[in-house]
């Protein structure tokens, strides 16, 4: 599903609502976990799941074109942690 596959079944469900405010709504829910996430904070979306940054330190990695040892930096990546009932439906449970 993409974005505006999700806006279109949100304002589906809910006729009272203008589709430009479930975009609006849409957009600021990711803007807002994506600025979370930039502070270093975890969001937490109870029975779907966890975002949150993992910090992967610098390493020597290995050019796959070349073989040649080359330097990674140290980065920080999102990572994402399914809530129970999520595995559970995903599970057949």
């Amino acid at each position: 599903m993409i974005r505006s596959e999700l806006v279109e079944k949100i304002a589906e469900a809910n006729p009272h609502l203008y589709q430009r405010d479930v975009e609006r709504i849409v957009s600021t829910v990711f803007n807002e976990i994506i600025e979370a996430l930039a502070d270093g904070d975890r969001v937490e979306l109870r029975g779907f799941g966890a975002f949150s940054v993992k910090k992967r330190d610098a390493r020597v990695g290995r050019n796959p074109r070349t073989g040649e040892s080359v330097q990674v930096e140290e980065k920080h990546v999102p990572f994402f942690k399914t809530g129970k009932l999520l595995r559970d439906r995903l599970n057949g449970g």
